[in-house]
């Protein structure tokens, strides 16, 4: 799996680079290519002669060359590699990846990274329970990069705790692992659903809800990563496509999303519906302002077409069709309804009442239940930790 990937690694200034010697020689024996980017501080714990001789590749310090004035592209090495592991991760260096400091060639290659990025962070045992690296590993995790938790064990200082850079050898497992997803949907079409709908009740005003789109942004991206071709249909949102490998479709209305949608549904082989849909919208949109009054304004709302249940009457054989279901009382059993009554191979429960879940916020925590009933409950998670586990169930399931 990691035969002619291209990996950077980026050193930082910790005990624990006396590992990456060892990382790299696993590395290029799997058929890796190597590129070590360092922090003016790593050079203190392993020499870059020792790292060019194993990589096969001048170790990149400085912006640019100061023999020959050459410069060195922070921005080329972003796009060049496959992916970016910073192992070892100070808490320094953690401090300012969170932060968007800029202040060495190590720094700026991650900001200009496009492809994943992997940290593992090294320090002693009262650093790393800092709070502040805490908030600064959540705060990285929040944007995508994938964590290599440390291990614990006989520290620098004599301290016996968590803060070991984990080993090179289940590093170099981590990162096959990460290639591998990419086989998980060779070929297959993936259609995803996200965000809220709004319905105009007049040029100024509408119905809608607080749908932000992270759920499905993030199952969308997931479904990217590993090799599935993906559509994304989106209500109003201020979420971005990080994957080149999905087509974003944007809409506003529950009419414009249900065309959108059943425009690719037939010819998709995996549908999740995470979208928050309206259920009602006004039967008629006034053409300007409504003005204020005394007295109240009523509003005659109409039912909208229920794009998970059209979906389901329609699914074919190979189809696997995803739901989700936010519920506020007699969770389980309204989501098993909802199951059943849709035709859906899988639902996705969750609810506003348990703390740090639903909309708004980049955690969620949720039940999957399947067609046959069973249930698989998981933890409060990051919504990209979410869609993980989403996928996997879904590949379990379907692939």
């Amino acid at each position: 799996m990691l035969k002619d990937k291209k990996i950077i690694i980026g050193v930082t200034g910790s005990i624990a680079a006396f590992k990456v010697p060892s990382l790299i020689r696993l590395l290029t024996k799997e058929g890796a290519l190597v590129q070590v980017v360092m922090t003016p501080a790593a050079r203190d714990f392993v020499t870059p002669l020792t790292l060019a001789t194993l990589s096969g590749q001048p170790v990149l310090t400085e912006p640019f060359n100061p023999d020959n004035g050459e410069w060195i592209s922070h921005v080329e090495l972003g796009q060049w590699a496959d992916v970016m592991l910073i192992a070892p991760a100070s808490a320094n260096t953690l401090g300012k990846m969170a932060s968007g400091i800029a202040d060495n060639l190590l720094l700026t290659t991650y900001l200009a990274a496009k492809c994943p990025v992997f940290f593992a962070p090294a320090m002693d045992l009262d650093m790393f329970r800092h709070p502040t690296t805490a908030m600064n590993i959540e705060e990285l995790q929040s944007f995508g990069n994938h964590l290599i938790a440390p291990t614990e064990g006989e520290l620098a200082s004599g301290l016996c705790g968590a803060g070991r850079m984990e080993e090179p050898e289940n590093i170099v497992n981590i990162l096959t692992e990460h290639f591998s997803k990419y086989w998980d949907f060779p070929g297959k079409k993936v259609l995803v659903s996200a965000g809220p709908t709004h319905e105009a009740i007049d040029p100024v005003r509408f119905i809608g809800n607080h749908s932000s789109g992270l759920m499905g942004f993030a199952i969308a991206d997931e479904f990217a990563e590993r090799g599935a071709e993906v559509v994304l249909v989106t209500g109003p949102t201020n979420c971005q496509v990080s994957n080149d490998g999905i087509k974003r479709i944007d809409v506003v209305t529950a009419k414009e999303m249900q065309d959108a949608c059943m425009e690719y549904f037939e010819h998709t082989d995996i549908i999740v519906m995470a979208a928050a849909v309206a259920d009602y919208t006004p039967l008629k949109a006034a053409p300007e302002k409504i003005k204020k009054t005394d007295g109240e304004l009523k509003l005659t709302l109409k039912k909208t077409t229920d794009i998970l249940a059209e979906m389901g009457g329609k699914k074919k054989s190979g189809q696997f069709l995803v739901g989700f279901a936010l519920e506020t009382e007699n969770q389980l059993s309204n989501a098993e309804k909802k199951l059943k009554n849709k035709k859906l191979d899988l639902i996705v429960l969750n609810s506003p009442k348990d703390q740090g879940a639903a909309f708004g916020v980049e955690t969620n925590k949720v039940t999957m239940i399947t067609s046959d009933l069973k249930q698989f409950e998981y933890d409060l998670k990051l919504k990209l930790d979410v869609a993980i586990d989403i996928v996997d169930k879904i590949k379990e399931l379907a692939v």
